[in-house]
């Protein structure tokens, strides 16, 4: 699934890499940050909104802080590849809370995801619920980190 690229000129990187930092600060720091006017700030942000560049705002968790430290990747290979059921899989852990990340992947096995929960029962529970218990799971590969390194979400535009 290709989508068009927007075209972006200086003042809408700048304003994409100050709101990738902090996007909390109001419109005049922002305005100020980046060297423009606050009503062309105010455009500039509405037309990336607009276009889909910016597809929402959140706020970053720690997930050590609210009781979801161990993360896990997951590597997922179907019995059965057929579209409609990499859709029905894909459907099926978007219901999924713990899984911050689903990514249909080529070549190796057919989806990548990231998971993020309490613990190891949590994720035993987790894995249970999706994956023993789906006829079309062939194989679960997990990897569980010791330790983050590095967590971006910054894209370099």
């Amino acid at each position: 699934m290709l989508t068009k690229q927007v075209d972006l000129d200086e003042l809408d990187k700048r304003i994409l890499n100050a709101l990738q930092m902090d996007a909390s600060q109001t419109n005049n720091e922002l305005a100020l940050a980046v060297h423009a006017s606050p009503p062309t700030c105010l455009r500039r942000v509405k037309r990336l909104i607009d276009a889909g560049v910016i597809e929402r705002q959140v706020a970053i968790v720690a997930p050590e802080k609210v009781g979801a430290g161990l993360t896990s990747i997951v590597e997922i290979t179907l019995d059965n590849q057929a579209d409609e059921r990499q859709v029905e899989f894909e459907a099926l852990v978007a219901q999924e809370g713990a899984v911050l990340q689903c990514y249909r992947v080529s070549p190796g096995p057919d989806f990548v995801l990231v998971v993020q929960v309490a613990d190891m029962p949590a994720y035993h529970a987790l894995a249970h619920r999706l994956f023993a218990t789906h006829a079309n799971v062939r194989n679960v590969r997990s990897f569980f980190s010791i330790n983050r390194s590095k967590f971006e979400t910054r894209i370099a535009v």
